[in-house]
């Protein structure tokens, strides 16, 4: 314990945590440090004892501190959200979780095609070439109100912090999107994990999550990332029956691949719901670099949103808006979208046939950029990636996607975007070769 009790000063909760979060700034207090017990603190403040606890409560819920049963009170230090694992250098990347560089249009070339008068000051925060061609291209869309986001994870992030404080507790499914996961630790949110199965998020566990006060829910109605479920039409109402009773919770549909997913959108926030978005995100389709979502939200969420994204703030650059416009209304590049859709179920197809004549057999029916691998038990899926890329081949062990306390997968997601065939036949081989040796 650092010994700076006499440092700390203040005779109300408030003061007490105000002076705590100053010896902080400066390094007097560093993570991991445990405070001084609270006996020990009051009687030096000569204070009463419930004084202090209400201070290190205070400490607690601002995210600065956290109480572990034998330590105490202990400073906390900024979550380290987990990333995804580098391929190894000349390995087969088939862990990037990426679309095929080869399938996306030329984003430079659409930014100098959009060119138009200059942006300023007072300019509308959304695109009006952006706003037509995304109520044409997106009819299946709910009505509500449009705004563009810098992205899907920038969207997730500004809608909860929009609506949530800290301590907030979220369902997320499990296995998620790392980004996800990210957001909901660095924000201070605890997690409610929901499982997934062949079709998506589990009725039961959003059932659960519920019960046990989650305020917002974030789901992938399709090409879930890391596994590929979608939604059918039975599971999306299902948890749309679900949410009926709970009007008070957030719902958040991130559908990240739209436009070249296979499966079809299914609409789970049911119309009881107060506060709802669902995110479209340009990066799939059209490129990550591009940095544009389109969220469509009911109206005092879109106010909130956009209290941050008008403009002569941080409005999402109109340039960028532009270009994904013209992308968006460009035949040739519509094409492009639809042959990348085509080209990545395919490759899905060709590994999980693949993979079934070496008698392994993929978690559903795939859809989207990655395939989900339950491995048989006795098979230690870090060891198996682990040998995998010693023998040139990147994937990503399932463990890095458990959200909260849920039980860590074993198993592989495997990014198919960019496989030709040879390729396919190759690793499905590596993996069944693995899979059999002592």
């Amino acid at each position: 314990m650092v010994e700076v009790q006499g440092q700390i000063s203040g005779s109300t909760a408030a003061a007490i945590a105000e002076s705590v979060r100053d010896l902080v700034a400066v390094g007097h207090f560093r993570p991991g440090d445990s405070l001084p017990p609270i006996r020990t603190l009051a009687g030096d403040l000569d204070l009463n004892r419930n004084t202090v606890a209400a201070a290190y409560r205070q400490l607690v819920s601002m995210g600065l501190a956290v109480t572990r049963s034998r330590a105490g009170t202990v400073i906390t230090a900024l979550p380290q959200p987990d990333t995804e694992l580098d391929p190894a250098p000349g390995a087969v990347d088939l862990a990037g979780g990426n679309p095929d560089s080869a399938l996306l249009p030329d984003l430079y070339a659409a930014v100098s095609a959009s060119r138009s008068e200059p942006s300023v000051y007072g300019a509308p925060a959304v695109h009006p070439g952006l706003e037509d061609v995304a109520h044409h291209l997106f009819d299946d869309a709910p009505a509500g109100e449009l705004v563009i986001t810098h992205g899907a994870v920038d969207a997730v992030e500004r809608l909860l912090a929009a609506h949530l404080i800290r301590g907030d507790l979220v369902a997320l499914e499990s296995p998620c999107f790392l980004a996800s996961i990210g957001t909901i630790r660095l924000n201070g949110y605890r997690t409610a994990a929901v499982a997934v199965d062949e079709h998506g998020m589990t009725p039961d566990g959003l059932d659960r999550a519920l019960r046990d006060g989650a305020r917002a829910v974030i789901i992938t109605p399709r090409a879930h990332n890391p596994t590929g479920a979608s939604l059918n039409t039975v599971r999306a109402q299902k948890l749309s029956v679900l949410l009926e009773s709970y009007p008070e919770v957030l719902v958040i549909e991130d559908d990240h691949l739209s436009m070249v997913a296979a499966a079809a959108y299914h609409r789970v926030t049911p119309a009881t719901t107060h506060r709802w978005a669902l995110i479209r995100s340009m990066a799939k389709f059209l490129g990550p670099d591009l940095r544009v979502a389109l969220t469509y939200t009911d109206p005092l969420t879109a106010d909130a949103l956009g209290a941050r994204l008008r403009a002569g703030k941080t409005w999402v650059s109109h340039l960028l808006q532009g270009a994904a416009a013209h992308m968006l209304t460009d035949p040739d590049c519509m094409t492009l979208v639809d042959s990348a859709r085509v080209a990545y179920q395919r490759r899905l197809t060709d590994l999980t046939e693949e993979l079934l004549q070496h008698n392994i057999i993929p978690f559903g029916v795939p859809d989207g950029l990655n395939l989900w691998i339950d491995l048989p038990a006795g098979v230690d899926a870090g060891m198996l990636h682990t040998q995998l890329a010693r023998a040139g081949w990147a994937t990503q062990p399932g463990h890095i996607f458990t959200a909260g306390d849920a039980p860590p997968p074993n198993a592989l997601r495997v990014t198919t975007a960019s496989l030709d065939q040879p390729t396919t036949g190759h690793f499905a081989a590596a993996l069944a070769r693995l899979l059999q040796a002592p």
